[in-house]
């Protein structure tokens, strides 16, 4: 008796283990980390509430602005896209990167840099995104470093969305160790985003980063034969990234995009 008892428990266990349902995967803002040249930084995925396995999908790579530097690994989400994110997620089913870069430093710091792409790529991996559609955004400081990963990593990604920032920095901001000063770095910048897809924000009334830094782009762009975007908001200071992240037909434009095969 006592064998078949126990026979029967097995059995039981054993249907009660097929039965169960899997695990929910995990979404929201999640905590990961990553080491890079042996510095270990922390950094932010955001992952929709319906991501599943069962198909590709679009990841964004998000740069925040200069007040977001540091080592908590949270700040950079509360701030800019993020923010819209958790106004409107239903406008963002992709997977978002939200690295961070470290204090006294910029994001066109090569070291910060190869930060943001090892993110990226550990997201892509883990989250099964789609290489085809790979977005580049960033704000302010950010905006700098969107210019700058984009040239350093031409054809790479499906689209470029610069908020508020520029290629030249000024003189306030301080001196960009990495910056070339040989040549017109508009239309060099422009030559290596090539076709890539571009939507311009700034606002006209930006007194930390001066509005002609987008102006003199989007007629860099427009000169080398790229149909980029250019919204600029009449009156509005710096924090153009509000609006520019909150317009819906933003993130129809991002998504829509994707590289040729």
């Amino acid at each position: 008796m006592r064998k078949s008892a126990a026979l029967i428990l097995f059995a039981t266990l054993i249907a009660m283990t097929h039965n169960a349902p899997a695990a929910s995967p995990e979404t929201g803002f999640l905590n990961r980390k990553i080491a890079v040249d042996n510095t270990e930084y922390r950094y932010i995925v955001y992952v929709p509430s319906d991501w599943n396995a069962a198909r590709a999908w679009p990841v964004v790579l998000f740069l925040h602005g200069a007040g977001e530097r540091g080592t908590d690994g949270l700040i950079q989400s509360e701030v800019g896209l993020g923010s819209a994110i958790r106004r409107h997620a239903d406008r963002f089913p992709a997977v978002v990167v939200m690295p961070q870069c470290a204090d006294d430093v910029w994001w066109t710091a090569p070291a910060m840099q190869a930060l943001a792409l090892a993110a990226l790529d550990a997201a892509v991996r883990e989250f099964h995104g789609d290489p085809a559609r790979v977005y580049l955004t960033g704000l302010s400081m950010g905006g700098y470093g969107t210019w700058a990963i984009a040239a350093n990593n031409p054809g790479r990604f499906a689209a470029l969305a610069p908020v508020c920032g520029g290629i030249r920095r000024p003189a306030r901001l301080g001196i960009d160790e990495n910056a070339s000063t040989a040549g017109d770095p508009y239309a060099e910048a422009a030559r290596k985003a090539g076709r890539t897809p571009v939507w311009i924000f700034h606002g006209g009334a930006d007194d930390t980063v001066p509005v002609s830094e987008s102006r003199r782009m989007a007629e860099a762009l427009k000169a080398a034969g790229n149909a980029a975007r250019y919204t600029e908001y009449e009156g509005v200071g710096h924090n153009s990234w509000d609006k520019a992240y909150d317009e819906a037909e933003f993130a129809r434009w991002l998504f829509a995009q994707r590289l040729e095969k």
